[in-house]
């Protein structure tokens, strides 16, 4: 039986979990459920809040993190922007030259930034870094980052370890202990909730030099509606962005599910189709559940078949939905 057998509704030909995900159909149940609660008032706000809380503590329990470790946002570069408070002033630090923005312009705003090729990050680390900031999985190539060699650099020089997990965190295996100070997530990927939740698991010698700039009532400890003095949560959660509740609604059922499938089991699903794509065009296997090649992919989008083109390449990406099929009938488009 397939993985997803039952559990998802996804149309044939969906090759592009790396740009969004598609929900479960627990997810998007309970997401409509909400929905109808909301056209109707016929619901408190408290019952949806809960949601975000159910995600906060399954995103910790898939990066092996406790959920006090564990902010809540809407964005990557909110929480890169408030990391970046940790940083002394002109601090360098070292991102690949080919680093999403959303991971790389809120260092350029706050600090001095090298930019090197992302096989050199290890070796670009010394004694004048203050952090390193990457990408798990990037999202223009696929390519996993070195992490065991990134960290062992960076633990030689004391600098700060800051990772994207948006193209990772769903299907690559994570945990926190291998060395991460910050690690940020956009869920709407491949962990497949709806746009609007992120999450960031924040040590906590990086969370005492943070300043908490987006404080807000949801950053406080306890109540905090209305009136001095400042009180914000002991943990994590005095760096959490008010919350777009309708996303974490979604997202709470949908990594909920990851987890009881199993990372390990979605991961080796994953690459084994996108070795299967590889191997149809004639590569070497990854290691990865994104593959990016030189290929028409206005062939693809003639054939109904939806995957993405990124730094001039065709993206094709390989979730816990994707099947053998879908994969095939790629490769008779491309290969035809």
């Amino acid at each position: 039986m397939d993985i997803a057998t039952g559990l998802w509704d996804a149309d044939p030909g969906w090759l592009n979990t790396a740009s969004y995900g598609l929900p479960p159909r627990r997810a998007f149940d309970e997401l409509q459920a909400v929905l109808t609660e909301w056209r109707h008032g016929s619901s408190d706000w408290k019952p949806w809040d809960a949601s975000v809380g159910r995600s906060r503590a399954a995103f910790a329990r898939m990066i092996g993190a406790p959920a006090a470790d564990v902010t809540v946002s809407s964005t990557v570069s909110q929480i890169m922007s408030v990391v970046a408070t940790a940083l002394p002033p002109s601090a360098r630090v070292v991102v690949p030259d080919i680093e999403f923005t959303s991971n790389l312009f809120p260092w350029a705003v706050a600090a001095d930034v090298e930019t090197v090729p992302p096989d050199r990050l290890a070796d670009a680390i010394d004694g004048s870094t203050a952090a390193v900031a990457f990408s798990l999985v990037q999202s223009a190539t696929g390519e996993v980052a070195p992490l065991a060699d990134i960290v062992a650099a960076a633990r030689a020089h004391d600098a700060l370890v800051i990772a994207d997990g948006s193209q990772a965190c769903g299907w690559l295996p994570v945990d926190v202990d291998q060395g991460l100070d910050v690690l940020a997530c956009a869920a709407y990927k491949w962990l497949m909730a709806p746009r609007g939740a992120a999450f960031g698991y924040l040590s906590p010698r990086v969370r005492e030099r943070m300043r908490p700039l987006a404080a807000g009532w949801y950053a406080g400890a306890g109540e905090a509606y209305y009136g001095l003095p400042l009180r914000l949560a002991s943990d994590a959660r005095a760096f959490d962005l008010s919350p777009a509740w309708f996303s974490y609604v979604g997202a709470a059922p949908a990594i909920e599910l990851l987890n009881e499938l199993g990372v390990k089991r979605v991961h080796d699903h994953n690459v084994a189709l996108a070795n299967r794509f590889r191997t149809g065009l004639g590569l070497e296997p990854g290691d990865s559940a994104i593959v990016s090649v030189d290929a028409p992919g206005e062939r693809l989008e003639a054939a109904g078949i939806r995957a993405a083109v990124r730094a001039g390449r065709v993206r094709a990406s390989f979730h816990v939905y994707t099947t053998a099929d879908d994969v095939d009938r790629a490769l008779d488009v491309l290969n035809g």
